[in-house]
């Protein structure tokens, strides 16, 4: 069902745009700065912002060339790149490249294929994530992986719902969501923003037979922290019944500074 014979889309956009934007990254490289995973990530972000195909392709091959393709998040940024236009093809060669895949990479490929109601496809790719180890490899890294929130396409309420449209969609097959599943629904809700169905669905998993870990307890720190709800995530936090350890702590003083709330920040300090 899953085919992987795309070739590189041709663009349409404008070339001066596309000019600026290489030229920027030119200009980066000869300040001596290099071009690293962040720096590539946020690359392809920005040119699927503006819309920007040609230049996001010029990255996708700097980043072949500089070997950082191999970078799970890099490669997930190509895969919202790419999704933003539907060129599914394209995207999905890209993840089967991908030499490690997260639960970011995942929900991403995931999000694009619902957008065109591929629904089929995205079972599919739903039953191959649970077989595989993307949980360890994401949330190893959780640190870096909480980061991405605002750079990646499907952080966009559209994509998230979708994500959950598809979620559903799954029950209503009978297929048993377990902690991954979980995982990726709750990331979606992270990435979009949608705290109220995060929380319904945190909140679910014990109906489904499936008990919480830490990271679907991450998971909801996020999502309270990055619009400024410090003290749900913090009285969340004091009230998980396992214990919580130095990421879920190191996240609600990242969020502490972000939001300039000294108070809770030097409590997350002291705990970590």
């Amino acid at each position: 069902m899953l085919e992987n014979n795309a070739t590189i889309p041709l663009a349409h956009n404008s070339a001066t745009q596309t000019e600026m934007t290489i030229h920027s990254s030119i200009l980066h490289m000869e300040q001596g700065s290099g071009v690293d995973v962040f720096f590539l990530s946020q690359a392809m972000t920005s040119c699927g912002s503006k819309r920007d195909l040609s230049g996001g392709i010029q990255h996708h091959c700097l980043a072949i060339t500089t070997g950082l393709i191999a970078s799970v998040y890099v490669g997930s940024s190509l895969i919202s790149l790419y999704t933003r236009y539907a060129l599914l093809g394209d995207a999905y060669r890209v993840f089967k490249e991908m030499p490690v895949r997260n639960v970011v990479s995942w929900t991403t490929i995931i999000a694009g294929f619902a957008q065109e109601w591929s629904l089929d496809v995205c079972l599919e790719l739903f039953q191959q994530m649970r077989g595989s180890d993307s949980r360890q490899n994401c949330f190893t890294e959780q640190g870096c992986c909480h980061m991405e929130h605002h750079d990646h396409g499907y952080a966009q309420h559209g994509l998230a719902h979708e994500a959950i449209i598809l979620f559903e969609e799954m029950i209503k097959r009978g297929v048993n969501p377990d902690t991954v599943t979980h995982l990726g629904v709750l990331s979606s809700c992270r990435h979009g923003g949608l705290v109220k169905e995060g929380q319904v669905y945190f909140n679910s998993m014990v109906e489904h037979g499936v008990q919480p870990e830490l990271d679907h307890y991450s998971c909801i720190v996020d999502l309270l922290g990055w619009p400024g709800l410090l003290l749900g995530a913090r009285d969340f936090i004091q009230n998980m019944p396992i214990f919580p350890n130095a990421v879920i702590w190191g996240s609600l003083l990242s969020f502490s500074r972000l939001h300039g709330n000294v108070q809770i920040g030097i409590q997350a300090a002291e705990s970590r």
